[in-house]
């Protein structure tokens, strides 16, 4: 039975540099001085960890149709901060703001989703090394 424990642990502390060492650093994947700003149609939804997906079809002005990969934060920030999984459905128009990649692929970073409905939500998740959310204006001056 210690044999079984040891091995167990064993390959615990083996591997678990592994599955770090699998997730990057916004600095490392994507580019703070590159916002883009996308409007298209969602293809696809990735509730998935380390971090859920949408897929946006994003027409430029000359009519060619690019499909983009947006990285969000995991399914249970997005859910703590207001998402559910019919938040978003194949088909909606949606504008995405975020940072691209570097490798100039079309991927990006996306820090917030607006909604057919006009509604903001967030879509990052905070200290990973990306610029900070830029704050509202205050109104009450």
């Amino acid at each position: 039975m210690r044999i079984g424990w040891i091995t167990v642990m064993t390959c615990g502390f083996l591997l678990g540099p592994a599955t770090l060492s699998a997730h990057h650093s916004f600095a490392a994947e994507y580019d703070a001085s590159k916002p883009v700003t996308l409007k298209g149609r969602v293809t696809k939804v990735d509730w998935v960890n380390p971090h859920s997906w949408v897929h946006l079809d994003v027409t430029d002005a000359d009519g060619k149709v690019t499909n983009w990969q947006c990285e969000t934060a995991p399914p249970n920030i997005l859910y703590r901060q207001g998402w559910r999984r019919d938040s978003l459905k194949e088909g909606d128009e949606v504008t995405i703001e975020g940072f691209s990649a570097k490798d100039a692929s079309a991927t990006m970073t996306a820090n917030s989703v607006t909604l057919p409905s006009g509604r903001r939500m967030l879509a990052g998740s905070n200290g990973q090394g990306a610029p900070p959310e830029p704050k509202a204006p205050d109104t009450k001056k």
